[in-house]
């Protein structure tokens, strides 16, 4: 089986997004690039779960016929890495919107952080941003957030399997997580803060994991591009 063979055929391609890319775009530019290296008119090229632009790390790219089991990988558990901001809250609970509400923080101590990852572990309810790509009377939920509209919201149940603090630099914190299916970080990031009777916005954030998945085995788009390219020459 040649290269363009096992492209139809379906191959797994794990990507290491860059800061400020859509996962679509990611998937556009792939896509553009397999057909221009073979002359191909259409391949089937998607991805096992969105990242937001501003997260970076793993996303996992499944062409040709492996798009058939992108929902069992985007049903495995998630790990990711990523700093919290304490004492302020924004609208997107990231860096996506200003900073609208500050917060005490002067009661807020290194052991209060670690004790109240706690409430966080196991089975829980988890209502996802306002600033989401997820639909509602067939709009994204981002539409209504942007056009100022109230919007109701119901919760999810998700699963936090970890939550573990890594480093704490003042304000910022730094954690891994590992998670379900449909958790949010930013509300995560958000209801931290809530948690520590304070506030708190997500200011960095990347994946690692995806089942067995690993960013450290991803490459990134440039080196993709480099080594097909290479590989058809």
């Amino acid at each position: 089986m040649n290269l363009q063979e096992e492209f139809q055929a379906g191959k797994v391609l794990l990507i290491d997004k860059p800061l400020n890319w859509t996962s679509f775009q990611v998937v556009n530019k792939l896509r553009w690039e397999i057909k221009q290296a073979f002359k191909l008119k259409k391949i089937k090229v998607g991805h096992a779960g969105t990242l937001d632009p501003l997260a970076s790390g793993l996303l996992v790219i499944c062409t040709g016929k492996m798009t058939k089991e992108i929902d069992s990988f985007q049903a495995q558990i998630k790990e990711y890495t990523g700093t919290i901001v304490l004492g302020s809250t924004t609208p997107s609970y990231d860096l996506e919107t200003e900073i609208n509400k500050t917060f005490p923080t002067e009661h807020i101590t290194e052991d209060l952080i670690k004790e109240t990852t706690k409430q966080f572990i196991g089975d829980i309810e988890q209502y996802p941003p306002v600033f989401s790509a997820l639909k509602k009377d067939g709009k994204r939920l981002y539409e209504f957030a942007r056009a100022g509209e109230e919007v109701e919201i119901k919760p999810r149940n998700i699963n936090i399997a970890e939550f573990e603090i890594t480093n704490i630099r003042g304000l910022e914190v730094d954690f891994r997580v590992v998670c379900s299916k449909g958790t949010y970080i930013r509300s995560l990031a958000n209801d931290f803060g809530k948690a520590l009777n304070s506030g708190g916005h997500l200011s960095a954030l990347r994946r690692t994991k995806i089942g067995d998945f690993d960013v450290t085995n991803g490459v990134s788009i440039e080196d993709f591009i480099s080594s097909l390219n290479n590989q058809i020459e």
